[in-house]
């Protein structure tokens, strides 16, 4: 059977309803269910979904409707070997992504999904990609048989059937096709968490917006609204219709004065990303709240400007780790309607994940469902379990967070997890040299992602699983935005660093909330209001203008944190140029200039 796409053109409400036919005729669900994303809708979902054993309803006193959810413990995490962009041209998907041949994908998809939702409701979800009304908002229908997945879109998307109605009038849409690759045959029983992880494909087509994903239930695999289509569909629309989709956080930062500024970050896994998002400063007078944690979307203005807007609805967080000493705010903010996945349960209906407190409880039933006892020698929670809630649970997000013009962005910071080399806090010397900064971010290599632990992996702007085409073109839009916009109006670009460490192995720098403090010194860059010291690779800190009055830090630490040292830097620059080499003849001539200019201002 041929594989459904919806006709080309303009997009109708029979365009829409003939391709939910089609693929009811591939798959041959049971049954199909639209969802107006209604109170009602959700709460059918949830109670189905405890009926059937997928959700335990956690104790109503402490944590209101909410749920913990137990996957199969072959399906816990993002498959990025089994994730591919079937671009036309394979080099259109540059040597970052996976790419297969489309027709062969499209035949071997054909095969998985006939017959996949045998036995099952066919869940038609329309959601929107944020608010709506929005010029930087973009629509979106997933097809699903999982109702773990339509109920959590509901939180993650804005689900309503005002998206059919703007279909019906010619809006655009992505159509996303999910099955967890379970048929059931009369009589089967189910089980609490169908998935099929041998034949898990997670699938893109850039040049014709198409999602298809089979075989996982695991959120990043299966909600399609988030890294499907929010990065790896919207980075490429992005690119042929000049904006960005980006992997990062957006917070709104007001100064002692009043004066309101606006930053992105990106941040590869393990760098602190959402506890910036969430950050709390420990400096009088300073204020930060939370646009967005995950994904921004930002294109540029009348103005000149880069205006940027958080297209989710809701948090998916990992949970070990987060705690009230790390991030009280994200704590606090699990307070209701949260769907908790691969947590511990407590005897007491609440949930429980590794580092949430000082002592683990005396028993729990871990995430596979066991008795548990901190002499068990595993770990309660996965460590890749999640929370997930409405970003309306946040008692510090912004007022701003959805208005629908966006908001104008003044920083773009990059992160990544350095024990040497790589400085506090350094701007860029301008925006290309900014793009240089993004391109070669790098990461030691924690637990939380796949490779050896402490390798250096190169992870351009925190894209490297989500940019939906080839990575030199991507370098190249960042670049060709800016001398469209003019560089007079554009965010200044930095780089920033926690996780430097001392010859002894510890951390030179406290993190958490007093990050608050390089936020100060970024801000008053931005106001004009300090020099910096100029480097080779950009300005740094001027003695005396980063505020470490009350941390315990000696002038030998705080001079190590800012150091830039030639004879390791010379190695890095090296290192640099091997990766971008990578890119072969498409890699915009820009960079390599800027790996040139940086060498020789070291001498």
């Amino acid at each position: 059977m041929r594989l459904p796409q919806p006709k080309m053109g303009i997009a109708t409400q029979s365009t829409l309803d003939d391709w939910v036919n089609q693929i009811a005729t591939l798959t041959t669900p049971d049954s199909i269910q639209w969802l107006n994303g209604t109170d009602k809708d959700l709460d059918q979902l949830n109670e189905q979904l405890v009926q059937r054993g997928t959700y335990i309803r956690l104790n109503p006193e402490l944590r209101p409707d909410s749920f913990l959810a137990r996957t199969d413990p072959r399906d816990v995490a993002r498959v990025e070997s089994k994730t591919f962009i079937c671009s036309t041209h394979q080099q259109d998907a540059g040597p970052t992504n996976n790419w297969a041949e489309p027709s062969i994908m499209r035949n071997r998809l054909s095969n998985l999904f006939e017959g996949s939702m045998r036995g099952r409701t066919m869940y038609v979800v329309p959601f929107s990609m944020g608010p709506l009304g929005s010029p930087l908002t973009r629509l979106g229908v997933e097809i699903t048989d999982s109702p773990y997945v339509a109920a959590s879109m509901f939180i993650m998307t804005r689900v309503s059937h005002e998206v059919v109605d703007m279909i019906a009038a010619g809006a655009d849409w992505v159509p996303a096709v999910h099955s967890v690759g379970a048929p059931l045959a009369p009589g089967q029983q189910d089980s609490s968490w169908p998935c099929n992880p041998e034949e898990v494909t997670v699938t893109h087509f850039p040049e014709t917006n198409e999602i298809w994903s089979y075989g996982s239930g695991y959120g990043g695999n299966s909600l399609l609204g988030k890294k499907a289509m929010a990065l790896r569909i919207a980075s490429a629309q992005g690119r042929r219709q000049g904006w960005l989709a980006e992997h990062m956080l957006l917070v709104r930062v007001t100064t002692p004065e009043g004066k309101a500024l606006h930053i992105a970050g990106a941040f590869p896994s393990a760098c602190g990303k959402t506890n910036f998002a969430l950050l709390q400063p420990t400096l009088p007078g300073w204020k930060v709240e939370t646009l967005g944690d995950d994904i921004v979307w930002m294109a540029p203005g009348k103005d000149g400007r880069l205006w940027a807007m958080n297209p989710e609805n809701g948090m998916f967080g990992v949970a070990p780790g987060t705690s009230a000493k790390t991030n009280a705010i994200a704590i606090r903010s699990m307070n209701r309607g949260v769907v908790f996945t691969n947590v511990a349960l407590t005897d007491d209906g609440d949930v429980w994940w590794e580092d949430l407190t000082k002592e683990p409880p005396a028993h729990l039933i871990d995430w596979q469902g066991n008795s548990w006892t901190p002499e068990s020698g595993t770990p309660a929670a996965h460590p890749n379990s999640r929370f997930c809630f409405p970003m309306a649970n946040l008692e510090s997000l912004s007022p701003e967070w959805d208005t629908p013009t966006g908001v104008p962005l003044d920083a773009i910071l990059f992160g990544g997890r350095r024990a040497t080399n790589v400085p506090l806090v350094v701007q860029s010397r301008d925006w290309n040299h900014g793009v240089f900064m993004g391109a070669t971010v790098s990461s030691e290599q924690t637990a939380a992602a796949e490779g050896e632990v402490g390798k250096l992996r190169r992870d351009p702007f925190a894209m490297l699983p989500f940019c939906g085409y080839n990575m030199a073109d991507y370098f190249a839009h960042w670049i060709r935005l800016g001398e469209l916009a003019g560089t007079a109006n554009l965010p200044k670009i930095f780089q920033v660093n926690w996780f430097r460490k001392d010859a002894n192995g510890k951390f030179l720098w406290p993190g958490f909330a007093e990050n608050a403090r390089v936020v100060e010194w970024i801000a008053r860059r931005l106001e004009g209001k300090i020099e910096g010291e100029a480097t080779p690779i950009g300005t740094i800190p001027a003695a005396g203008e980063l505020n470490v009055q009350g941390l315990d830090l000696t002038d030998v630490q705080l001079e190590e944190l800012l150091s830039v040292p030639e004879d390791t830097w010379r190695q890095e620059l090296d290192s640099m140029g091997e990766f971008l080499d990578s890119f072969g003849m498409r890699l915009p001539v820009k960079l390599k200039e800027e790996l040139a200019e940086t060498a020789a201002l070291f001498g």
